[in-house]
């Protein structure tokens, strides 16, 4: 740290990054890693600190989306506590809910965690409805976390797995040296998605060589080779500009024990060398490298790998652009973005289990919450809910379908009717739909007319009253006769219809009358003429 520098590649940790990029704006000089990808490291908040691999933004986006695919609304995670991996569950906690699911659990293990507080956490998660469970952490606790989840048979049919981008970084480089197959069956993984490309297949080549084949690589090396490069581009180009390396008395901090800030100095060129990296346009060993506007790493995109008995399955992609897909997502950024739920695609997986029947994602447990049903009690329609003697039962046509269809579930569920309304007024529907999409209420059951704006916030059944469109008239008698047609026709009718008909026949004569000779003769002649 007592010495003047120009970039600096690093931290590895994001707890680190956010101390260290605040000296980097007093100094200028450019940070970048590719490992410290924290999503709140934001570059408006340090301008020298760049990511050049994919931040937990993505990542955390990728899983949202794989869970809405797959149809799960809750999710339980288990994450280290530490700074990166508690923003990402925000930001995991934000993309569900955008997609209407929602992070119902977050369990916390610290990176020094003991074999028997990961338990105690396994055993939480257990203890909770949602089987889909997320494990966002360290590789060293990532393992120990799924090797205690194996002993407790909780990798088994019914629980979902989907682990980050921490598995694969493992397999690449040690296989299953540290885990057994059987331990990863059926889980769910992400990986950085690389594009096959030669320049990248003649470095492995030449990386065998050079290690003699001892040392495996991931996709975060690939990432740090790119990272090398840009700099040495970013320097080629200052010094084509014609500037030169030189620095100025650093004296806002004196020095501290064992750390001499003051012996650092201000990088002058450093300003321009950030915006040479910013505007990096070449191509690495992961694809192309260049950045948004908002310096995140161009065309994030992630590949999804199923564990099946010891062997990686791709199942597709993820991509910013396209979302889940079967297809590369480099062939799909010259087409037009399309994010609708029918493009979105992935091969069939294999669950924990081994078994191709998709989960059901949760069960509902002894200790578990009723389901709180939100019944529109009205003042005018009370055939729909009605309370019963001011009990707290209510009874109603609606009620009566919602437990027909409960008896057909094969597994009770526990409920409990909560009224909504008075009873004097008609309630807001509006507002019941609302409690819903708010959790206020799990479900509501009542005469619940579908309109646009309402399917927005929640999901509705399928109509099981549809009235179609009608005319409401009044009747007085009701046998019918072969001259019913007639009925509407009321004496006003026919003398209006009579004179109208009169009138017309005068007109046509009026207008034939001067040139036609069939509108001509004694008047007892015209008249029949104008009535035909």
């Amino acid at each position: 740290m007592e010495i003047n520098m120009v970039a600096v590649i690093g931290p590895f940790s994001s707890r680190i990054a956010h101390v260290l990029s605040n000296l980097a704006n007093e100094v200028h000089v450019p940070f970048l890693s590719f490992f410290a990808l924290d999503p709140t490291l934001s570059p408006l908040q340090y301008p020298y600190f760049i990511q050049t691999a994919l931040n937990d933004l993505y990542l955390m986006t990728a899983i949202a989306e794989m869970i809405r695919y797959f149809g799960y609304r809750e999710v339980t995670a288990i994450y280290t506590d530490g700074d990166q991996f508690r923003n990402s569950m925000y930001i995991l906690s934000s993309k569900l809910w955008e997609k209407r699911c929602k992070l119902s659990y977050k369990t916390p293990v610290l990176d020094f965690s003991s074999p028997q507080d990961i338990n105690n956490a396994l055993v939480n998660v257990r203890s909770k409805e949602s089987r889909v469970v997320v494990v966002h952490t360290y590789p060293k606790e990532g393992l120990l976390v799924l090797k205690a989840a194996k002993r407790l048979g909780m990798i088994k049919k019914g629980y979902v797995w989907i682990a980050t981008t921490w598995l694969t970084n493992v397999l690449d480089t040690t296989g299953f040296s540290t885990i057994s197959a059987s331990d990863l069956q059926g889980v769910l993984t992400l990986r950085p998605h690389i594009p096959d490309s030669d320049k990248r297949q003649d470095f492995e080549r030449r990386w065998k060589i050079l290690s003699n084949g001892s040392i495996e690589f991931n996709t975060y090396s690939l990432y740090a080779y790119d990272t090398v490069w840009m700099i040495a581009h970013a320097l080629d180009k200052f010094f084509n500009e014609g500037s030169k390396i030189s620095f100025s008395n650093y004296t806002c901090v004196k020095g501290t024990k064992g750390l001499n800030l003051a012996a650092l100095g201000i990088f002058d060129g450093g300003k321009r060398l950030l915006t040479n990296l910013v505007k990096t346009n070449m191509t690495g060993l992961t694809g192309p490298l260049r950045f948004n506007p908002d310096r995140s790493v161009i065309h994030p995109s992630f590949d999804i790998i199923n564990m099946v008995g010891g062997q990686s399955w791709l199942l597709g992609y993820w991509s910013n652009h396209s979302g889940l897909s079967v297809q590369p997502p480099e062939t799909l950024y010259a087409k037009p973005s399309n994010r609708s739920s029918s493009n979105q695609h992935l091969r069939s997986v294999v669950w924990p289990g081994n078994t191709t029947e998709k989960p059901r994602g949760w069960e509902f447990l002894n200790n578990g919450k009723p389901l709180r049903i939100g019944v529109p009690v009205s003042a005018s329609f009370k055939e729909v809910g009605v309370q019963v003697n001011g009990s707290n039962e209510i009874h109603g046509f609606c009620i009566d379908v919602f437990l027909a269809a409960l008896k057909l579930i094969p597994y009770p569920v526990p409920y409990e009717f909560v009224k909504f309304g008075d009873g004097h007024t008609n309630p807001s529907y509006t507002e019941l739909v609302n409690k819903v999409a708010h959790n206020v209420f799990d479900v509501a059951v009542g005469d619940i007319s579908i309109i646009t704006n309402r399917t927005k916030v929640v999901d509705f059944t399928r109509p099981y009253i549809e009235s179609g469109l009608v005319v409401v008239v009044p009747i007085k008698k009701l046998y019918s006769s072969a001259w019913v047609f007639l009925r509407p026709f009321t004496p006003q009718l026919w003398i209006i219809t009579t004179v109208f008909f009169v009138i017309v026949g005068i007109v046509v004569w009026i207008l034939e009358h001067g040139w036609n000779d069939e509108f001509r003769g004694p008047p007892k002649q015209q008249l029949v003429t104008i009535l035909w």
